[in-house]
């Protein structure tokens, strides 16, 4: 059995890794000021954080069904007898329930996967996804797949500010009420994905204070595991923010894998805004955290 696996941009995985794995990834569309582009192919980031400073209207789309099913029926001419497809929680958008129209429909088996989660964190599932289906030439389990992706889910999380919650009011993530107060006391948020829907965790009062704090508490989550962890520092036009953030995480997280920074996209982009930043944290079942007195110096 040839297990094929599809997940959608905003998984934000790097181009070299979607590559070297042979993940399919169906894109999500965005509207900048009532032109239709698609993510990752005629629109960049920095394009959409330029948009919102300019309080151009950016609103996003999910992929149609059609677009699902011509992608499961081209897998499965080029030989897939399986497909696992993962994608962004069902409680942020529509795409999951396009993909199991398609998949209800599709010419060879389809298991649609809610990963409840956005980003890197259902990134990391999806990568796992893929080594299961590429286990040497064996037959491959579907169910094993699934399981892989399941097990990077289930205690993946994933923490982030923002410099305003003006955004994700206008994208319906977080309610009115919420964002006006916020933005009447300056407080700086900091939220978190959990259930698979955006929930704020804390208030602090100013920028270096939240990014101080989540930080702290990603270390916290890693250590209270105790699972060696993959990490992703994810941002919208703040890369400095990222750098510092990786820089700690790094000195912070005994044996910690390469800590990586990727920007976020169009689509999450215009939901967040500019100078957003996040951690992706995805621990690694069955792989316990080292004594930090084994773990070199950085």
């Amino acid at each position: 059995m040839t297990v094929a696996v599809v997940t959608d941009s905003t998984a934000y995985l790097p181009e070299d890794v979607v590559e070297r794995h042979g993940i399919e990834v169906v894109p999500l569309h965005v509207i900048v000021g009532g032109r239709d582009h698609v993510e990752g192919r005629d629109v960049t980031a920095e394009q959409v954080a330029d948009a919102l400073r300019h309080y151009t209207i950016v609103t996003t789309s999910r992929p149609t069904p059609q677009v699902f099913a011509e992608t499961y029926q081209r897998l499965a001419d080029e030989g897939a007898t399986a497909i696992v497809s993962i994608h962004l929680s069902s409680q942020m958008s529509g795409t999951i329930e396009a993909a199991r129209l398609a998949a209800a429909d599709a010419a060879v088996p389809v298991e649609v996967v809610d990963s409840e989660t956005i980003g890197m964190a259902m990134g990391y599932a999806v990568i796992a996804a893929a080594e299961s289906a590429a286990q040497g030439d064996s037959v491959v389990d579907v169910a094993a797949v699934v399981a892989a992706a399941r097990a990077r889910l289930e205690r993946s999380s994933v923490l982030f500010y923002v410099d305003t919650l003006e955004h994700l009011r206008r994208g319906g993530r977080i309610g009115a009420a919420s964002a006006l107060l916020g933005s009447a006391l300056a407080i700086k948020p900091i939220l978190a994905v959990r259930g698979g829907r955006i929930t704020p965790v804390e208030k602090v009062r100013t920028s270096s204070r939240a990014i101080a704090r989540i930080v702290a508490m990603a270390v916290e989550r890693v250590r209270a595991d105790g699972l060696v962890v993959d990490i992703a520092v994810h941002h919208l036009d703040a890369l400095g923010r990222a750098e510092q953030i990786a820089t700690e995480l790094r000195r912070a997280v005994p044996g910690a894998p390469h800590v990586i920074i990727v920007e976020l996209g169009a689509v999450v982009g215009a939901h967040v805004g500019p100078g957003t930043v996040a951690i992706a944290l995805s621990p690694r079942p069955g792989e316990p955290l080292p004594d930090p007195a084994e773990v070199p110096a950085p």
